[in-house]
């Protein structure tokens, strides 16, 4: 076994300060401020007026002054421990009337002066170098005093009168290296505390005589007890504890920091077991020699707990089977042994009366308690942190416990292999810890029938078989720190109600877990790889209309880890649209957009004559075509009419008896299309070859003109050519009135001409007749190159 650090106890001490300093500072309305190990040597001028808290431990300030913290009237808490600070006058606090608690531990103080002073709660003046205790009789008014820390290395019964009246919680006493040259064996006696702790000198032997049976004392602990084989320090501890008989209210004795051989730890254990002592705990132990085989007398006890903790030995070949025999037949309830390095523990010889059994931080193995019957009264075991290897070996072991309810076997080298056997569990088990093994997915078809709280966490898990029996009683369940891609089904955990499944590798979670969960009243799923696409988003809509006191950790532990450009990106703000993720949805809405496109489209074809534009444009484009293959020569001969006349069949009568002899006793030229299309050819053809050999293109307009779509044809070819030549070829001649409502709306071209052009209107009186045609003559009068030739 190995060596122990007698120091270890100091630094429990301090921890248990600090702790307890800690929750003092728990109030949200403190004002902290923290110079800590900041190498003062005085205390800061520059401190804030709202200071509650002030922590100026570990420096070096060697004194303490009234002007240092006369400014700091809300002070409640004065953290001044580990510095080198000497003399206290405790008036430099007459200003500080709300300071209640005052931490001068640690330091080299030596006197003190005494002052009326605040009523403390918490005063601490341990491990100094004071002679006498630093009682003043002003003490005596601290009424509110819960918390006294002292250290002397003289004690007198008359020290402790200014306190005698007043009712401590606790009180440490520190005694200094050279206590006991002169001694007052009754110098507490007068002492008033519910737990006294008293650290008697580190590395001396115990040799003292004083009576530590406080009769108000319901916990006492000792610290630094040395009793080597050869001295007498054995003697006078033996003599100190049996005092303890003479306080019946003395309930719990923890002794720290032991040195001692084998047979005094025992003899320890058997003196303690005949006293009114219920809790006994003994920790950091060091023990020299071997035990002799002496009986141990389990009669007669009032013991109902027994704690060991860090147990060292400097003995080889240890008859430890003697010394396990003595554990396992202790008649008492509760019994732990941690940091001892025992290796094994046997069976109780008989129906054991323990309850709970804390082997935990050992070298126990599978074979521990093996077959053993006689725990059937055992309700928690704890074999934490050993070296345990097969789970059904485990398993088995339980199996003859009918009335263990806890087992906590984490932290061990834990396996389970399908091939080597079916595990057997006690059917009474109902909470199993199996965090941080080596455990797999076959544990599943390994587990206790009626576990309601099941521990897997930090294993090697990356799925929860399907196939495996179904845990209808499990309520809680932890497989954070695995290696599992998908959320457990709940239909093999109806009745789940906590769920802890963070730090895994789930990556798309399915929205059903939480729809089919329905006694799901809280769920850790934090700080897993979360692939924010499309499939997270229902995950993150239910979680989202979970309360938030069920999802444990929402929102700062659920982040994005991909895409790229997403990671870290909290799930409350990951958004992404419905129509990009929904492909149905997406088909639906190109569908519809499609269709009201090609009916929007329709429409408007149908409104402005589309087709029918389309096909003007297909016959324009073709005779352009063949213009272009024509000689250049060709083309400067084509004009050959003075103009071509395009008007409704209707009309024909006022054509042929007025406008073509008025046109034609002028030697013009004109192109009808009965006397001038060219048989062979389209009638779309015709009507652009005609308009293209013609000076201009005479338009007789009237009701009738607008209801032929021939006329139609001519018009466009012509209005066309207009823009195409860049010349003013079209000739309006309004026959008769055309209302604009009769007017189709395909002909918009027509209406925009006669809204943006001037046009001749054929008057009704005979007067007017001579002017109409001679401005109709004089826009169409050119000489074409025939005429010219001749």
């Amino acid at each position: 076994m190995m060596k122990t650090n007698p120091s270890i106890f100091q630094f429990a001490i301090i921890f248990i300060l600090i702790l307890e300093i800690r929750i003092q500072l728990s109030e949200e309305s403190d004002f902290l401020v923290n110079r800590s190990k900041a190498g003062l040597f005085h205390i800061p001028k520059d401190l804030s007026l709202k200071t509650t808290i002030l922590d100026i431990s570990q420096n070096y300030i060697s004194e303490l002054q009234t002007s240092d913290i006369l400014s700091l009237s809300k002070l409640r808490i004065l953290i001044v421990s580990y510095n080198r600070i000497q003399y206290l006058d405790i008036s430099v606090f007459k200003f500080n009337q709300e300071l209640e608690y005052l931490d001068l531990s640690h330091n080299e103080l030596g006197r003190i002066s005494c002052h009326p002073t605040v009523n403390l709660k918490h005063l601490d003046l341990s491990f100094n170098a004071f002679d006498d205790l630093p009682i003043c009789k002003e003490f005596g008014n601290m009424s509110q005093l819960e918390f006294l820390g002292l250290s002397a290395t003289q004690l007198q019964k008359s020290s402790m009168l200014p306190i005698a009246s007043l009712h401590i919680r606790k009180v440490l006493l520190v005694l200094g290296d050279t206590y006991g040259k002169k001694e007052d064996p009754e110098s507490l006696q007068k002492l008033n505390t519910e737990s006294l702790h008293i650290v008697f000198p580190i590395r001396k032997e115990f040799s003292f005589t004083l009576d530590v049976s406080v009769s108000t004392a319901v916990s006492l602990e000792l610290s630094n007890i040395k009793c080597v084989p050869d001295g007498h320090g054995w003697s006078y501890f033996q003599n100190v504890l049996s005092k303890l008989q003479k306080n019946s209210r003395l309930s719990s004795l923890t002794l720290n920091n032991i040195e001692t051989t084998w047979n005094f730890f025992i003899m320890l254990l058997q003196l303690v077991w005949h006293t009114s002592i219920e809790y006994f705990s003994i920790s950091n132990v060091k023990l020299q020699g071997y035990p002799d085989f002496r009986d141990f007398d389990y009669s007669d006890t009032s013991l109902k707990a027994l704690s060991i903790h860090q147990v060292v030995s400097n003995a080889f070949n240890l008859p430890q089977s003697y010394i396990y025999k003595i554990f396992s037949n202790m008649n008492i309830q509760n019994f732990t042994v941690s940091g001892t390095h025992m290796v094994h523990m046997v069976c109780p010889s008989q129906i054991s009366p323990f309850l709970h059994l804390d082997f935990s931080n050992n070298l126990l193995t599978d074979i521990v308690f093996k077959n053993c019957r006689n725990l059937i009264k055992l309700e928690t075991l704890s074999l934490q942190m050993n070296q345990l290897k097969e789970l059904a070996s485990i398993a088995q072991m339980t199996n003859e416990m009918k009335s263990l309810q806890q087992l906590d076997i984490s932290q061990n080298s834990l396996r389970y292999d399908e091939n080597e056997g079916n595990c057997s569990w006690t059917r009474s088990l109902l909470s199993l810890n199996m965090s941080s093994n080596i455990l797999t997915d076959s544990v599943f078809r390994c587990l206790p029938p009626k576990v309601k709280v099941l521990d897997l966490h930090d294993n090697r898990i990356r799925s929860i078989p399907k196939p495996i029996m179904k845990l209808e009683d499990l309520q809680e369940l932890n497989v954070a720190s695995n290696s599992l891609a998908h959320f457990p089904d709940c239909g093999t955990f109806n009745r789940l109600s906590v769920l802890i499944i963070d730090s895994n590798s789930i990556s798309n979670p399915s929205a059903d877990f939480l729809q089919s969960c329905h006694n799901i009243r809280s769920i850790s799923a934090g700080n897993n790889p979360f692939q924010c696409t499309c499939e997270l988003r229902e995950f993150v809509q239910s979680l989202g209309q979970v309360a938030s006191k069920v999802v444990e950790g929402w929102p700062d532990s659920y982040k994005c880890d991909s895409p790229e450009n997403y990671k870290g990106t909290l799930l409350k703000d990951f958004h992404v649209s419905p129509l990009s993720c929904n492909t149905t949805l997406l088909l639906v809405t190109i569908g519809v957009a499609v269709l009201v496109f090609t009916v929007t489209v329709t429409a408007l074809c149908i409104y402005f004559d589309l087709p029918w534009y389309l096909r003007m444009v297909f016959q324009w484009t073709q005779t352009r075509r063949r213009a272009r293959n024509t000689p250049l020569e060709n083309l400067q001969r084509t004009i050959q009419f003075h103009a071509f006349i395009s008007y409704s069949g209707h009309d024909s009568a006022w054509v042929k008896s007025e406008l073509l002899p008025n046109l034609e006793k002028e030697e013009l030229r004109i192109c009808l299309h009965e006397r001038n299309f060219i048989p062979g050819k389209s009638i779309v053809e015709n009507i652009i070859n005609c308009i293209e050999k013609s000076y201009k293109s005479i338009f007789v307009l009237s009701p009738n003109f607008v209801q032929s779509e021939w006329c139609h044809y001519e018009l466009y070819f012509a209005h066309h050519n207009l823009f195409h030549e860049g010349s003013n070829n079209l000739i309006l001649i309004l026959l008769e009135p055309i209302p604009q409502y009769s007017i189709p709306s395909s002909y918009h071209k027509l209406k925009n001409l006669m809204a943006q052009r001037t046009y001749l209107e054929w008057p009704k009186e005979k007067s007017k007749h001579g002017l109409f045609w001679a401005n109709l003559r004089a826009s169409i009068n050119i000489k074409l190159r025939e005429q010219a030739k001749k």
